[in-house]
């Protein structure tokens, strides 16, 4: 009988329900521990899912004294460099959920502790296995558009601030940029390749989330984090990334998704542009257009959809991870990219505390 997988997972909150449910999808797998600073929290999560031989603690690092092959990192996000670290120091694989992390000088230390273990890290971003998704980097990047030099992006949520842990900086570090901005700036960057930041020029704002209209007295008191940003992006290559997103706004939506390139150019319509929490890119895409030139005319011919699968796209995540282990594969969503995404992110956190562009620097390693 083939021997199951040892996975842990280290914070027991809401996104901790989508790894355990999927990680028990998989015949190849059995969740064993838990880990939650709250007292009591990890039991009562594991006996949710009937899982009451499964080790519960109160420290991750107790945790991770037992015999491990991996665990998924589902803290709030200024926790995720420390429990990572931790992890690969004991030489155990890691699935980590998004952002990578706060800062870029985490993400660095991130790195050098995965290079140093040899072990496996792989960031949170499922929504890289949307087929349409998958579609869209198959159109860039197969030369269809020529040389891609501007990237409009982003997304924003007519009303879609969140709660708990996400809104504030002690937790959360960043607000709506390590939610679901770091969604749209890893479609841009995936789509064209992850070329290098080199550059950024950025705002913030928080207008709606220390308003006690929107939020509540309580909320809109310990809220100190951005739910708005805006920012331009100069990449190696001559690339630049108009990028732009929002919890909260008056508008319906910030813009649809444009590759604009030599030859032609592909236009990505925002996901859920009707509903107040739409316009997020974690997963679906609107209809999309190629606008190019036939015989000397201006074409539009519209891109058809393709059909979902059956796998969710965090089954796939879930899975990819699993494989990854089992048959001593390299990280499906690596870090060797991912730090740019941060790197971006905490440029963008710079500019604005700074009023002004700032270079993004990021060390060999």
């Amino acid at each position: 009988m083939e021997k199951k997988l040892r996975i842990g997972i280290i914070g027991t909150g809401g996104i901790a329900n989508a790894h355990i449910r999927n990680y028990l999808n998989l015949p190849n797998v059995e969740v064993v521990a838990g880990a939650d600073i709250v007292p009591g929290k990890a039991r009562d999560f594991l006996d949710r899912y009937g899982l009451t031989e499964a080790k519960a603690f109160d420290n991750h690092k107790d945790l991770l004294e037992m015999e491990l092959d991996g665990v998924s990192v589902c803290t709030y996000n200024t926790q995720h460099a420390p429990c990572v670290i931790d992890a690969l120091n004991k030489g155990i694989h890691v699935l980590c959920e998004k952002p990578m992390s706060v800062t870029l000088e985490e993400a660095v230390e991130m790195r050098k502790a995965e290079l140093k273990a040899g072990k496996i890290l792989t960031i949170g971003f499922q929504p890289r296995y949307g087929e349409n998704m998958k579609l869209i980097k198959k159109i860039v990047s197969g030369g269809e558009l020529g040389k891609v030099y501007y990237v409009q992006t982003g997304g924003g949520r007519r009303r879609g601030i969140p709660g708990s842990t996400f809104i504030e900086k002690k937790t959360a570090g960043v607000g709506v940029l390590a939610d679901i901005g770091c969604y749209g700036l890893d479609m841009a960057l995936n789509t064209i390749g992850y070329p290098k930041p080199l550059t950024v020029s950025a705002v913030t704002y928080n207008h709606f989330g220390k308003d006690p209209k929107y939020m509540g007295e309580k909320d809109a008191a310990r809220f100190d984090v951005d739910d708005f940003a805006g920012a331009l992006i100069r990449l190696e290559g001559g690339i630049t990334i108009d990028f732009r997103m929002s919890w909260a706004m008056h508008m319906d939506y910030m813009g649809d998704t444009m590759f604009l390139g030599t030859d032609a150019g592909l236009k990505v319509e925002s996901p859920g542009k009707d509903s107040l929490w739409g316009g997020a890119w974690d997963g679906d895409v609107g209809p999309m257009t190629l606008f190019h030139d036939v015989g000397g005319k201006c074409v539009q011919t519209a891109i058809p959809s393709v059909a979902p699968k059956d796998e969710d796209k965090f089954y796939l995540k879930i899975k990819s991870f699993v494989d990854a282990i089992v048959n001593g594969e390299s990280a499906p969503i690596p870090t060797s990219q991912i730090i740019y995404n941060q790197a971006i992110i905490d440029g963008i956190r710079r500019s604005a505390e700074l009023g002004k562009e700032v270079d993004i620097v990021i060390p060999e390693i």
